[in-house]
């Protein structure tokens, strides 16, 4: 989820093939009552293209007396994508948005200057079990958008393009891909897209974009010779085309774009190419200078100690 408390994942493996720049093992965490994996940022790696946050959420099962319940917490200088497999999660945020995310959405939230939003399961479906399983990103905005007014988009997963190759199928969430286009705005050149492999299928991934990584959900994919296990990072090296295949099937996220040419700063849920803008951030959550959540209005994660 979006509320990160501070903590990097352990460093990863070093690279297995000729391809791979490297591997990263995430390391799990309780956010808002749901264990989470975070891939990045990690010692090793802090971004890849504009993301510098990965997080996968799930897959689990909440029990009926279990809900997730991420409350009002702030972010500066980046946009949050929230894209789920399974369940439901309702947004809420400071410019009065209100929307429940289902399976195959996205939703974006550009900060900017500073925004506040939680994340909760919906009331209507309290008091039953609930599956929940999916990601949430984090992309860093270039520095001569940092500062934009922040803003909210819903796109729904009909109007996001599919593809269909030998063996393989997929979504593109952001940017381009197989001569397709995704409707979600995007500050700076990037890519994301939810890729399928049938036993025996394989992918071919372009070297279109400076920087690219996958992240496996479920199956072994296997790539120049080496089998990699679910849920680690593979940082692929720049200007190689890629080929992912599978013996008996797999899926996995390949994201990345082009890199940012400045460095970013992450501070909890700030991120900044100047470390003062975190610094003022910091004073202005503290005294209650950033707006509220309308209809969540009651309570709010506080500033971290350290």
């Amino acid at each position: 989820m979006s509320f990160f408390p501070g903590n990097d994942p352990n460093p990863g493996d070093a690279f297995a093939c000729d391809q791979i720049e490297l591997m990263l093992i995430p390391r799990s965490h309780d956010v808002g009552g749901l264990i989470v994996r975070r891939a990045l940022p990690s010692a090793k790696r802090r971004m890849v293209g504009p993301f510098i946050f990965f997080d996968r959420m799930g897959p689990a099962v909440l029990r009926g007396d279990q809900a997730l319940d991420v409350r009002p917490h702030p972010h500066i200088g980046l946009s949050t994508v929230t894209y789920l497999f399974d369940g439901n999660i309702r947004h809420r945020d400071s410019l009065g948005t209100e929307m429940v995310i289902q399976p195959g959405d996205v939703n974006l939230m550009t900060a900017g200057r500073g925004i506040v939003h939680s994340e909760r399961s919906p009331e209507e479906l309290r008091g039953s079990p609930q599956a929940i399983s999916g990601l949430q990103t984090w992309l860093a905005l270039p520095e001569a958008k940092e500062e934009i007014a922040p803003g909210f988009e819903h796109t729904t997963r009909d109007k996001l393009p599919t593809f269909q190759t030998d063996g393989a199928q997929g979504r593109l969430i952001l940017g381009e891909l197989e001569g397709l286009k995704a409707p979600v705005t995007t500050h700076h050149d990037t890519l994301y897209a939810d890729v399928s492999l049938d036993a025996g299928g394989s992918f071919r991934i372009p070297a279109v974009a400076e920087e690219r990584a996958i992240y496996t959900l479920d199956g072994e994919v296997s790539i120049a010779g080496d089998v990699f296990a679910p849920d680690q990072l593979l940082v692929f090296r720049p200007g190689d085309e890629i080929v992912v295949s599978s013996e008996r099937g797999a899926h996995f996220m390949l994201f990345g774009g082009a890199t940012m040419g400045s460095p970013r700063y992450i501070w909890w849920n700030f991120v900044s190419s100047s470390k003062e803008r975190i610094e003022q951030a910091k004073n202005e959550w503290k005294t209650g200078s950033f707006d509220i959540v309308p209809g969540d209005e009651e309570e709010f994660i506080p500033l971290p100690e350290s």
